[in-house]
């Protein structure tokens, strides 16, 4: 079965550092049944970029119209978050994948923990909760 995998699991260096978190295990265990996908580059941001936290609560809040997804410099970013969320969605349909696998901690993907305002908690990037609202089945890998 096809998933939508994030890219920097993959080995594609696009991290706000400009780094990636390839897992060669992972890379070789998922082969053609993986969709390399970032929606933070997806929806407009540079590579490398300043690191990103969220204001007022997580992705699932974000998708509320309660949170923002802000920058080190103070940049409201959460337009492009949530254009980069729905371009996942499209490619992943498109691409007849039914999961996902995400890199946990990060704005986007995090499916368990995120980074609001300088502090990990507990909580969902902006593309995992919409991907969640859809009623997909998601893992989280760090």
């Amino acid at each position: 079965m096809k998933s939508l995998v994030s890219a920097c699991l993959l080995g594609c260096p696009c991290r706000y550092d400009g780094g990636t978190r390839g897992d060669p295990e992972l890379i070789a265990a998922l082969g053609e049944e993986a969709l390399a996908f970032c929606p933070e580059v997806e929806g407009g941001l540079p590579t490398p970029r300043p690191r990103a936290f969220f204001v007022g609560g997580d992705g699932a809040q974000v998708w509320e119209g309660k949170a923002s997804v802000r920058d080190e410099e103070g940049r409201d970013l959460t337009a492009q978050f949530r254009r980069g969320a729905v371009r996942a969605l499209a490619a992943a349909l498109a691409e007849g994948c039914k999961e996902g696998l995400l890199k946990d901690g990060s704005p986007s993907c995090g499916l368990s923990r995120v980074d609001i305002q300088g502090h990990k908690v507990q909580g969902l990037g902006v593309t995992a909760a919409l991907f969640l609202r859809a009623g997909w089945t998601l893992r989280g890998h760090d």
